[in-house]
């Protein structure tokens, strides 16, 4: 990055910014002084208590959970037939064995002996058959509808005692991979108040919740596999601006998504993990409005944004710059030279702008949740960038409830920096939801090509030729900009130095069921 844009920006993030970007939520902390604090002891107990900024405040229901914070909680609560494991495999879980026919349409499912419900109830092919008819949108009372990575189901039968057969219209090569999700949990047939007190089959079960305050969970005695090794957590709701003093109190063992400047207030006292999110961070563009609607412009946004000097204002450095909506993680699909499609240039940029019929800018909104500190103060970044080219982008922090509802789901918006992530180790997880008649388009992306690409990637059934295909979808979202892509954040996680176990998966879970307490401090 130039000396003197560097500069630039920092006499713009000094002078315009509606919040600084050590005031704003979830950065530096000033509530709590700076002397020297001891690194926290060991918990007296067997229980963990963990921080996150936001509340449980969609469905509790597996099939119907919508954020990503959610379905984060509910891994350690709910499991599918299979599921992922750390390394990315597809491993056996509600189901002990799956048979697939040679055409690759039936997929029988054997149910693992003595498996059971939170609730105490053995898990049956009935309650199987309910739950992927469920997702599948094929109960008579309409009452659900189908996801679509599960929309080739065609019917989910059961086959016998402890077996049911899933027949699918046409082979999928991602199929186990879609049903290793929470959203296709196995839930009990006939228990109706999933939403607010869930029951499933994972190490952890739920016991209650105090909304805006705490979502408790303990271990499941009877769980079938290896179980938890805490008797307890407790998540607590707590602003992200507060974090640091929650850490440094001891009030908290565990905390992640920390920003760069709350790293380095707790890092002498905390031991701090780090990988990857797993998730897309991008400033998304309502394509449907003017002037989004115009690809120059899009184009000419790309161009104005410098990503790595977002990384590093915001991250301190600590993220990965991409191109399209796909993540690292994803090594046979992701495409690293997409990141530099888009170089900075601000000259290229104006050029575009005045092509579009935009010489002298426009002005948008750009609508950000508060309660996820790196989006705000990447949009921040991204807005005194935009001043370069005339462009002047206001920036509009709204609460997550009102985010969920007027941007994701009504789609009123501008522009929005958020990060997208998928709960499918699968290409379509990313890449689907840009389909021109997808409901979580929210964008508003419309490309025949692109379309016509997913229904040939979906029907595919050589793995390599279905690898290029959703390559050549995510070259069409590059090449159209469809958004700015910026990063695959780096998740920091401050873990109380007593703790050991913490376990990263190849998608945005917290996996609560390795962490245990030790004796002795790693600090």
């Amino acid at each position: 990055m130039k000396k003197g844009f560097k500069s630039f920006i920092l006499m713009v993030l000094a002078l315009t910014m509606t919040v600084s970007l050590c005031a704003c939520a979830g950065g530096k902390d000033t509530s709590a002084d700076n002397e020297a604090i001891e690194a926290p002891e060991r918990a007296a107990t067997n229980e963990l208590n963990v921080a996150i900024a936001q509340d449980l405040d969609d469905s509790l229901d597996p099939h119907l959970a919508v954020s990503a914070g959610t379905r984060e909680v509910n891994f350690n609560i709910f499991e599918g037939l299979v599921k992922a494991d750390s390394e990315g495999n597809i491993v056996p879980a509600v189901a002990e064995k799956v048979d697939v026919s040679p055409d690759g349409t039936v997929y029988t499912f054997t149910i693992r002996e003595g498996i059971k419900f939170h609730n105490g109830e053995a898990v049956t092919a009935d309650d199987v058959v309910f739950s992927i008819s469920r997702c599948a949108g094929l109960l008579d009372d309409g009452s659900y509808t189908a996801a679509s990575s599960l929309s080739t189901i065609v019917s989910v039968e059961k086959s016998g005692d402890n077996t049911v057969d899933i027949t699918l219209s046409s082979a999928n090569a991602e199929f186990l991979a879609y049903l290793a999700t929470t959203n296709a949990a196995i839930i009990p047939e006939g228990y109706e108040d999933q939403a607010t007190a869930p029951v499933g089959t994972g190490p952890f079960k739920y016991v209650s919740r105090s909304p805006q305050e705490n979502f408790v969970m303990e271990k499941f005695d009877e769980y079938w596999g290896e179980g938890a090794k805490l008797d307890k957590v407790t998540y607590l709701i707590i602003d992200s601006g507060s974090w640091v003093m929650s850490l440094k109190s001891g009030a908290v063992d565990l905390c992640a998504h920390l920003t760069a400047d709350q790293v380095a207030s707790v890092a002498d006292q905390y031991t701090i993990e780090k990988d990857t999110m797993k998730l897309v961070q991008a400033l998304y563009l309502n394509n449907a409005v003017e002037p989004f609607n115009n690809v120059l412009v899009r184009q000419a946004l790309c161009y104005a944004i410098d990503k790595q000097a977002v990384i590093d204002f915001v991250c301190d450095g600590n993220g990965v710059p991409i191109g399209s909506s796909m993540f690292p993680a994803f090594g046979k699909y992701y495409i690293e030279e997409l990141a530099d499609m888009y170089s900075y240039n601000v000259e290229k940029a104006k050029q575009l702008l005045t092509e579009a019929g935009y010489a002298d800018g426009f002005k948008f909104t750009i609508t950000v949740p508060s309660n996820y500190p790196q989006h705000v103060q990447a949009g921040e970044v991204i807005a005194s960038m935009l001043q370069q080219v005339g462009i002047t982008a206001e920036i509009k922090q709204v609460e997550w409830s009102t985010w969920v509802s007027d941007v994701y789901g009504g789609r009123n918006f501008d522009a929005t920096v958020v990060g997208f992530d998928t709960s499918t180790l699968t290409a379509s997880g990313m890449l689907q939801r840009w389909t021109s008649d997808h409901g979580k388009n929210m964008i508003n992306f419309n490309n025949a090509e692109y379309d016509a690409l997913y229904k040939q990637a979906v029907a595919c059934t050589d793995v390599d030729e279905q690898t290029e295909l959703f390559k050549q979808m995510e070259m069409i979202l590059a090449e159209e900009a469809a958004n700015v892509y910026i990063q695959d954040l780096y998740d920091m996680v401050a873990v109380n130095p007593y703790l050991e176990g913490l376990t990263f998966y190849p998608m945005y879970v917290l996996d609560l069921s390795t962490v245990a307490w030790t004796e002795t401090s790693a600090k």
